[in-house]
């Protein structure tokens, strides 16, 4: 973490803010895809008749698991992150004063630089 006066950063928090939510829109909308892709593959394996379901077969449990916690648990986490970044830039901007030096992210400070 690298200190910063308020005023230099002050420009540039707007624009992170903006990108962070866009990063959680995309992780969230990836997320969504899959989870629907899943839906749509046990339904469809749910319809077969009992004999096509013996010769399909169906994806091992700890398959699934691993594809849920790659494509879901992780993404998860992943947002926990941005909104926490979010969350201190929001703080930075609302509750300092430009004279003030704040605590930068070393994501923030290269954008500054």
């Amino acid at each position: 973490m690298n200190k910063r006066k308020a005023a230099e950063v002050y420009p540039f928090l707007e624009a992170f803010i903006a990108r962070k939510e866009e990063q959680i829109a995309e992780i969230e909308q990836i997320i969504e895809r899959y989870e629907k892709k899943r839906m749509m593959e046990e339904r469809s394996y749910q319809s077969m008749s009992a004999l096509r379901r013996m010769f399909v077969g169906k994806k091992p449990d700890h398959h699934l698991a691993v594809e849920y916690i790659h494509y879901v648990k992780k993404p998860m986490e992943q947002i926990r992150e941005l909104r926490a970044e979010i969350e201190n830039a929001r703080a930075i901007l609302n509750e300092s004063q430009p004279g003030d030096l704040v605590a930068v992210s070393e994501e923030l400070a290269k954008e500054i630089k």
